[in-house]
């Protein structure tokens, strides 16, 4: 046994000089040659979640940006659909603007692209998928249930999150953030109380819409913290194109690029819409890069909770912008809801100092 030790030693030691000497020749180095590397030289121990490590001062600044671009571009989508109904065109503006932004960023040296094997390169295509793919649903869905039950049943997805990263990663969470999440769904629940209406194939859908939106939030994370660790600016770079092309696909399709040639030849695509139409693309593009940028930070799970808090600002935006008016009950969910998220976010302050005491501890070992 002691021999096998040895040659086991010696072997591992000859594999490390082999990866030092071809570093020292300065050559480009991809992502999977510099995991190699890693594994050689590091002992495998287990990691401590991003979002833990990060200052909360700039998790916050992300957070108060978050809300306020995704606010901004809700608020924006609604008046566009309003006046021109098309759902697909304008998620492909976006994609296209967000693709746009960053082609820019790389043209200027703001960007830097890792080399990547053909197997990152399927996954990338999978998750622009994915993307199209939960949008898809989530516009169907919304035609067969009540835009009431569709909000309710989309606040689990901080559930469905939790799940995800406990059957995939065996990630666990302390019992107070479990508890948490108890005042936000009943809150949300609360605050867009109204008259829940749906179908079988509607419900099923939508439950789809849920699961699909809670992978998509856990895959974005994984892109940016897992084994690829790609900047927000690369995802975005790699998967706009492709779900830009989808969006367009969709579009034509489902008959909107026929009734947008109707609306241009009748005279409606006017100079204030379609500086309208820009400006809500720039704005997504800012979205989109703020709010990859926000899951890296945060965490997938805060972004989910951060969703369902958004839906009740947008009520409150409602009541002061267009004069919406609220039941007592919707008031009180409210109110549960932003007390749910403040008890969340307490709960991951002290977790993240326990964290931070108990790595102080090891390293003055």
């Amino acid at each position: 046994m002691d021999s096998d030790n040895t040659l086991s030693g010696t072997t591992r030691a000859q594999s490390m000089e082999e990866a030092h000497r071809l570093l020292a020749k300065e050559e480009p180095r991809d992502i999977e040659a510099q995991q190699q590397f890693e594994q050689l030289s590091l002992p495998q121990t287990p990691t401590t979640p991003i979002e833990y490590s990060v200052s909360t001062n700039r998790k916050f600044l992300y957070l108060g940006l978050y809300f306020l671009l995704n606010l901004s571009v809700t608020l924006s989508n609604k008046a566009l659909l309003k006046i021109a109904s098309y759902p697909w065109l304008l998620t492909f503006s976006h994609t296209c603007a967000t693709s746009i932004g960053c082609t820019i960023l790389l043209a200027t040296g703001h960007l830097k692209l890792s080399k990547l094997p053909l197997r990152d390169h399927l996954v990338l295509i999978a998750f622009s998928t994915l993307f199209t793919l939960n949008i898809a649903i989530s516009n169907v869905s919304l035609d067969l249930v009540s835009v009431p039950f569709h909000q309710v049943m989309r606040s689990t997805c901080p559930i469905a999150t939790i799940l995800i990263y406990r059957l995939v990663y065996s990630r666990t969470y302390s019992h107070e953030t479990y508890l948490s999440m108890i005042p936000l769904i009943i809150g949300v629940a609360l605050a867009t109380f109204g008259d829940y209406d749906f179908t079988l194939p509607g419900f099923t859908l939508t439950a789809l819409g849920v699961l699909l939106a809670s992978i998509k939030t856990v895959a974005t994370n994984r892109l940016m913290t897992g084994s690829l660790k790609l900047s927000a600016l690369e995802v975005l770079f790699r998967m706009s194109p492709l779900a830009a092309i989808q969006c367009l696909l969709y579009a034509a399709g489902s008959g909107e690029l026929s009734r947008l040639q109707v609306t241009a030849a009748d005279g409606l695509l006017t100079r204030g819409l379609l500086s309208a139409a820009v400006l809500n693309a720039s704005m997504a593009f800012g979205l989109n890069l703020v709010s990859f940028q926000t899951n890296k930070v945060a965490g997938a799970l805060t972004i989910s909770v951060c969703g369902n808090v958004k839906q009740c600002l947008s009520i409150l935006l409602g009541i002061v912008l267009f004069n919406v008016r609220i039941g007592w009950v919707n008031a009180v969910g409210i109110v549960i809801s932003v007390g749910g998220a403040a008890y969340y976010s307490k709960v991951e302050l002290d977790i993240k100092r326990k964290t931070q005491a108990t790595a102080a501890a090891t390293a003055g070992r």
